[in-house]
């Protein structure tokens, strides 16, 4: 296995999945000791597997696992400053993003249980605001994949992707208003056109590495995209990027980005440093 894929090679990944090394580091400061909330740890799920995973850190913490399934580290931060250090070698089975549109929509009254929440307001995803452009736009589309992937489209092409154009109140009717956004603002506007539609919808936050893809302009940063349940699985879709990637690993999913916040402190904490990594490791082919 060779430490990267040239663009155009998003099917050639080996049949032993491919290993990823993530993480990320944090400097922090604090005028008084503040307890905090990280969420950067890959979810433990099928084909998805850990290794020589760390935390490097001065502050007192320990890991705990949410609602949502999602693996959270709670810390003690001292007053004054900290840094926290967290990676991880991850080997992904199934590397490559695939779409399939046989997929049909379930109806609600199919749906199990746990995926209605997945259809209703939150916080960020306003399917009753933008429930009328919802329909409008894409109510007379065939239901299943192929509504979906024109929900992608649609919030693909009418948000500019723009640093610094939205703030953590953004809503998604504020930025279909606006017209620009961050990715997690892609993933809230076509969430909400989703739950508009009756198609439960849910927020996925993670490391994607830029293999076989050109690398962005912007730094290496956590990414969001949204999952959809269809013929009763969850499957990805990516409004941000809009093309199939290589190399995703899940660190939380929930209704929005409420559920999986980066950093959420209970107390005034400054961020004074962040750098985020998410590649191929190489040598690590077969089993690490």
């Amino acid at each position: 296995m060779t430490d990267t894929l040239p663009p155009g090679d998003l099917g050639q990944t080996l049949p032993d999945g491919l290993w990823l090394t993530v993480g990320c580091a944090f400097g922090l400061e604090t005028s008084q000791a503040v307890e905090a909330i990280l969420q950067v740890a890959p979810v433990a799920e099928p084909g998805v597997q850990l290794a020589h995973e760390r935390w490097e850190t001065n502050a007192a913490h320990h890991g705990y696992v949410d609602g949502y399934g999602n693996r959270c580290e709670r810390f003690t931060l001292p007053a004054g400053t900290s840094q926290v250090n967290y990676s991880a070698e991850v080997l992904v089975a199934q590397p490559v993003d695939i779409a399939d549109y046989g997929l049909r929509e379930t109806a609600v009254a199919e749906l199990p249980d746990a995926a209605l929440s997945f259809v209703l307001p939150s916080r960020f995803c306003l399917p009753d605001e933008l429930g009328t452009e919802a329909w409008e736009r894409f109510g007379d589309l065939e239901p299943g994949w192929a509504r979906v992937q024109a929900v992608v489209d649609f919030v693909h092409h009418h948000l500019e992707w723009l640093a610094g154009s939205s703030n953590p109140w953004t809503t998604a009717a504020d930025a279909f208003r606006s017209g620009q956004g961050v990715c997690r603002d892609y993933a809230h506007l076509a969430i909400s056109f989703c739950r508009a539609l009756n198609i439960p919808a849910r927020y996925v936050f993670g490391y994607i590495p830029t293999i076989g893809v050109p690398p962005p302009a912007e730094a290496m940063d956590f990414a969001a995209w949204f999952e959809v349940f269809l013929d009763g699985a969850w499957h990805t879709f990516d409004a941000r990027n809009n093309t199939p990637r290589v190399g995703r690993v899940v660190v939380g999913r929930g209704r929005d980005a409420v559920d999986v916040a980066l950093i959420t402190s209970f107390g005034a904490l400054t961020l004074t440093d962040f750098t985020v990594v998410a590649e191929p490791t190489f040598g690590l082919a077969g089993g690490g």
